[in-house]
């Protein structure tokens, strides 16, 4: 089954825009899916991420933010 991670983004962002391509570049070899949110105009989740974005979450539990970080990553499947 293939494990959903989030991302949290935020348009014109091109920190955001980086994060996505590398995400991209490791979605097949890992075997996750991607749900993209951008948080703007989303009060709630503004407050929740505001400058901290891009912010990558599995389950809702903060992966790793602003960069991709690929230990992070690569410890969500772990024993999956």
């Amino acid at each position: 089954m293939s494990q959903e991670l989030t991302v949290y983004i935020r348009t014109g962002c091109h920190l955001c825009e980086d994060m996505l391509q590398e995400l991209q570049q490791r979605q097949a070899g890992l075997g996750f899916s991607l749900r993209i949110v951008d948080i703007s105009g989303r009060p709630e989740l503004e407050a929740l991420y505001g400058t901290k974005v891009p912010v990558l979450t599995r389950d809702e539990n903060e992966v790793c933010h602003y960069f991709l970080d690929a230990v992070a990553l690569q410890r969500c499947f772990e024993g999956r």
